[in-house]
């Protein structure tokens, strides 16, 4: 059986992975956290592109095969008959994605920024004698305002996910890709998943949004932040306090360029306060 492929990307601590365990559990479906396959899919692209010994040996149709074959051989084991792989580069490769999967969709998370940066500081904090896999020195994890800088560089977890969506966002294949508000998600989550499914072509499925299972420990411990992958069972917002400074959390807090999507072909899951521009592209509740 040939599976059928859809993609989740968007920007870190936005729901991808909430939205991943739930999905899971409908039986049809294979969904989790981040993958591998975005990094090896790149991997064989370096490997065959042009300056290498390779690329005069692997012409377009091969290479085709190879990447095509790479998501065959990853999940050959997965009986699923639709797989969402996820990654945060899937967004800047929505081209070669198409290339390989004409009918896929892309579901891209997405959160305030300020409140990303507030989870990833707080899940710093949580993990008080450890450096975490998330910087590079002592000099980025000297304070709050170094580690967030950090972060949001244009090449680093942050930062890249959001640039890379944004690219998405006006890219050729816009109307191949739909925003997912995550306040929106964990308020309405039988509203979010059932226009999922309307934007995926699939039929509903009754889903527990009472007991949804996700942990990812020995990957986690790996990266030295405990717990960054476990989704709590009920899915239901959480309100909290920034620990953010004030200055800081004020300066990320206005990038929610998905509020207002001008000449965008992207559709929307978001409240109807942030759809209030009367695109006809938008799908929101």
């Amino acid at each position: 059986m040939t599976s059928h492929f859809h993609f989740i990307s968007g920007l870190p601590r936005s729901g991808s992975t909430l939205l991943g365990a739930v999905l899971r559990q409908n039986p049809r479906f294979a969904a989790g956290m981040s993958s591998p396959v975005a990094s090896l899919f790149e991997g064989i692209v370096s490997q065959v592109s042009s300056g290498t010994e390779l690329s005069n040996m692997v012409n377009e149709e091969q290479r085709t095969r190879l990447l095509r074959g790479l998501f065959d051989s990853y999940y050959s084991d997965v009986s699923a008959e639709v797989i969402f792989d996820t990654n945060r580069a899937w967004t800047a490769k929505l081209p070669e994605l198409m290339r390989l999967f004409p009918d896929a969709r892309l579901i891209c998370t997405v959160r305030n920024v300020a409140w990303v940066l507030d989870s990833l500081e707080r899940q710093y904090r949580s993990s008080a004698f450890e450096n975490t896999g998330l910087f590079g020195s002592a000099a980025e994890r000297a304070t709050v305002y170094t580690r967030t800088e950090a972060l949001a560089s244009p090449n680093r977890l942050v930062g890249f996910a959001y640039q890379a969506l944004r690219e998405a966002c006006w890219s050729d294949y816009a109307e191949r890709l739909v925003i997912v508000d995550y306040d929106t998600l964990v308020q309405r989550p039988r509203d979010v998943i059932q226009l999922i499914y309307q934007f995926i072509d699939e039929p509903p499925f009754d889903h527990d949004f009472e007991n949804v299972e996700y942990t990812a420990q020995k990957f986690d411990a790996a990266l030295g932040l405990a717990n960054l992958h476990t989704v709590r069972p009920k899915v239901e917002p959480r309100a909290r306090r920034t620990i953010l400074p004030p200055d800081l959390f004020e300066k990320y807090a206005s990038l929610e360029f998905w509020r207002n999507l001008q000449n965008c072909r992207a559709f929307r899951i978001v409240p109807e306060s942030r759809a209030a521009d009367g695109r006809e592209t938008k799908v929101e509740i």
